[in-house]
Formats: structure tokens, sequence, C-alpha cells
């Protein structure tokens, strides 16, 4: 049995902070770039959510699957309740992350 590899679940908004996109991936800079850059999703894209203003990283990737489809399921109130614990003012975290993968 291989060992699996890390995995990030993330939230991405618009500007105005009226969308959440929640997503699932190996390499958080590369893909938050790819949002950043019009490459996301057609969700995304359509929805102009190119702010990171959430992120939580799992040591296998079957638990950033799982984390994923939790989140997918909560109300908006406790989506932004758990992004307001880490990030308060809901401001773009891409430049802290660039460069840490």
């Amino acid at each position: 049995m291989s060992a699996s590899k890390g995995g990030y679940v993330y939230i991405m908004s618009n500007k105005l902070r009226t969308v959440l996109y929640i997503g699932m991936c190996a390499n958080l800079v590369s893909r938050a770039y790819q949002h950043k850059n019009g490459q996301g999703s057609d969700f995304t894209k359509k929805h102009q959510c190119s702010d990171l203003i959430y992120y939580e990283f799992f040591e296998a990737i079957e638990e950033a699957i799982e984390r994923e489809k939790q989140l997918k399921k909560w109300r908006r109130e406790w989506k932004e309740d758990l992004i307001k614990k880490v990030n308060p003012t809901l401001k773009d975290l891409y430049n802290e992350i660039d460069g840490c993968d």
C-alpha cells in the first residue's frame, strides 16, 4: 500500500464575497493561481471567484476529499463562521500562500 499525498480544501470567493466556491486539490498555490487567471472551474469563471479566502491542509488526500464533501453540505452561515475564525476580514490569502508549495 503506497502512502497517500496530502491535500487542501479551499474556499474561493468573488470581490463582493457574495459567492462561495469550495474545492479540493493537491497543490493549493497552482490551483488558486488557475482560479485567479480564469482557468479554474466553469463555476468560478462565471461567478468571478478569484480570491482565496480559506484553506485547510490534510496529510492524506482522502481526508481532504471527505472534508470537501462535508463543507459542501454545510449552511452558508456555518461556512462564513468557519472562514471568519481564521480570516476575519475575508481578505484574499493568495499572496500568503504563493511560494508555499
